[in-house]
């Protein structure tokens, strides 16, 4: 991968017609210290956020080993590149060729599961065995959540119960999971979805080997700017030590956003203005799904490139290259008032779901992806235990 020092070197050389995708490795490494430093457990990285191999290669050379997966091919791609991963299969509802292929195939024995129906598939599939670790995902709020999970995924608190002892009969070891949400706003959420596994527990008389705490860990945009990651890994731990449980369970935690987001950025060219309409070469199909779908605003600048930008700072839409009216990201962004045809612009934070969400639709496709050693344009890793942030 070849790799510049600077967006503005990237340009200057380059001078792309395409879209461009950026790495950042510094940035993976900020945020794995952090989660290994500060977390009060096992850290898995959710795969699914960025599965590019210069990002996993930079999460294992980091220090993690353990990893979300959520579908067979995820699990292909972590045993080709560290055979000795340990491997979570996290999503609640597999196929049979799926669970077969990753049990006698990959070696793996976590699987999560919200439903009755799943367990027994997991048991016949596995032929009974006896080294299932088993982990129950129970349903919890996201209402301080951008990205709602708990509609498609979670088993009600009593169904919970009944699940958990299933597990407790036929696993080796039980885990009970929650996820709070994508780019969950409140640190609430997590300590409220632990209050609940303590009435699980109550009610049970169970207590589980591991609480997985999930995913859901926010990033940083111009509109959405959370309490530390510190704060909420502390909200965690009092959660948990408010069970007062005299078997101390293993704790995992699945980031995805939180570990990946500021390593990625996507340079685009404006094909058209008009007015405060930006028509660029990337889009919603593309690397800029967030931007549109849930509507999250990017950090943007304008890559300075020899001319010089406006003090003005206006509020733009941007429009993606497709024919499709829903590649339209509505922002606002702000930029320099002089912005026109032939600039180019860096829109930050997606190292999550920027490289996942990708089609080929229309033609318009660009797999240019380089590796950078500068800052992100925002980041909540720089002193990260206070209550401000950079702004590179």
């Amino acid at each position: 991968m070849r790799k510049f020092k600077s967006v503005e070197e990237l340009i200057n050389t380059l001078k792309p017609d395409y879209p461009v995708y950026c790495i950042r490795p510094d940035s993976i490494k900020k945020s794995v210290d952090f989660f290994k430093n500060k977390f009060p457990g096992t850290v898995l990285y959710a795969v699914k956020t960025n599965p590019h191999e210069k990002v996993l290669k930079s999460i294992i050379s980091n220090g993690i080993d353990s990893f979300d997966v959520a579908s067979l091919n995820e699990i292909q791609l972590i045993k080709k590149i560290m055979p000795s991963a340990k491997l979570y299969f996290m999503h609640t509802i597999k196929s049979r060729e799926s669970i077969f292929e990753s049990y006698f195939n990959y070696g793996v024995r976590n699987f999560a599961l919200d439903s009755k129906d799943e367990l027994m598939k997991i048991l016949e599939i596995t032929k009974g065995a006896k080294d299932l670790n088993l982990y129950v995902r129970i349903s919890t709020s996201n209402e301080h959540a951008e990205i709602d999970l708990s509609r498609k995924f979670g088993a009600s608190p009593s169904e919970a119960l009944g699940l958990v002892r299933l597990c407790k009969e036929h696993g080796r070891k039980i885990g009970i999971s929650f996820h709070v949400g994508s780019q969950c706003m409140h640190k609430v959420s997590f300590s409220k979805a632990i209050n609940e596994i303590g009435n699980i527990i109550k009610k049970t008389k169970i207590i589980p080997d591991t609480i997985n705490v999930g995913g859901g860990f926010p990033s940083i945009y111009p509109d959405l700017r959370p309490e530390s990651l510190e704060s909420y890994i502390e909200e965690i731990k009092k959660a948990l030590k408010n069970l007062k449980l005299s078997k101390i369970p293993k704790i995992l935690c699945e980031p995805g956003r939180a570990l990946v987001a500021e390593s990625g950025s996507t340079v685009v060219k404006v094909n058209l203005r008009k007015k405060q309409k930006l028509y660029i070469n990337d889009g919603t199909y593309g690397t800029l799904f967030d931007a549109g779908v849930p509507n999250f605003i990017l950090p943007t600048r304008m890559i300075q490139n020899g001319r010089v930008q406006s003090k003005k700072q206006t509020a733009f839409n941007l429009y993606g290259p497709t024919c499709d009216s829903l590649d339209y990201m509505k922002g606002p962004f702000l930029l320099p008032n002089n912005i026109k045809e032939g600039d180019y612009l860096e829109l930050g934070q997606l190292g999550s779901y920027g490289l996942t969400f990708r089609t080929k639709f229309n033609g318009f496709y660009s797999n240019q992806i380089f590796e950078l050693s500068d800052k992100p344009i925002m980041s909540m890793y720089d002193n990260s235990s206070k209550l401000d942030y950079l702004v590179a």
